[in-house]
């Protein structure tokens, strides 16, 4: 078993070759003991529409199952402005906000490894078993993530090939969390 310690880079190997062992997908933690941290997800962008809040919804409620979860929602373009750099400084500083020091920050990015189901469910493991205290995602704006953010997270995965829309990303990204759980938990969700 790999263990990491908060500053742990994730090397591009480590999730990025979807593999099935013969008789099915499943995590290398399936049937073992997970521990189960607090998940917080870091959204950058504007008031959601009723649909994606009711998806939202419908999976925060499916995850409190397994853990405890936490989502907020972080305005956009805090500063107004139309220069961009500007605009995503500020949204930077506000998402470094809520990553505490014992998080460990999964950035999701257009770039990132590209993981299936049962990497996530292994990230998730991993992250479990890292020590830290929170595992959190975060969702960039509309121009991505600054500096501060990239610099602090401990992977960066991709959920699509396509650039998807910050309220899509999220009900994926939930759909995925709530499916490594399941992975987890040996239960029939996923096949």
């Amino acid at each position: 078993m790999i263990t990491f310690s908060l500053n742990t880079r994730i090397s591009c190997s480590k999730y990025s070759s979807p593999s099935s062992p013969p008789g099915g997908r499943q995590s290398k933690y399936s049937g073992q003991a997970v521990r189960a941290l607090p998940i917080r997800i870091l959204t950058v962008g504007r008031k959601r529409s009723q649909g994606v809040q009711l998806l939202v919804d419908e999976y925060k409620d499916k995850l409190k199952l397994y853990c405890n979860f936490e989502d907020i929602l972080i305005r956009s373009n805090p500063k107004n402005t139309s220069n961009v750099k500007a605009q995503i400084e500020g949204e930077d500083a506000l998402v470094m906000q809520h990553i505490k020091s014992g998080d460990w920050v999964v950035l999701l990015d257009e770039h990132g490894l590209d993981i299936g189901s049962e990497q996530m469910a292994d990230m998730v493991g991993d992250a479990g078993n890292s020590g830290s205290s929170t595992l959190s995602f975060c969702i960039g704006g509309p121009y991505g993530h600054g500096r501060q953010v990239r610099e602090r997270a401990n992977v960066t995965i991709k959920l699509s090939s396509m650039v998807l829309n910050h309220q899509i990303a999220l009900v994926v990204l939930l759909e995925q969390l709530y499916r490594a759980w399941t992975i987890l938990k040996g239960q029939k969700y996923h096949h």
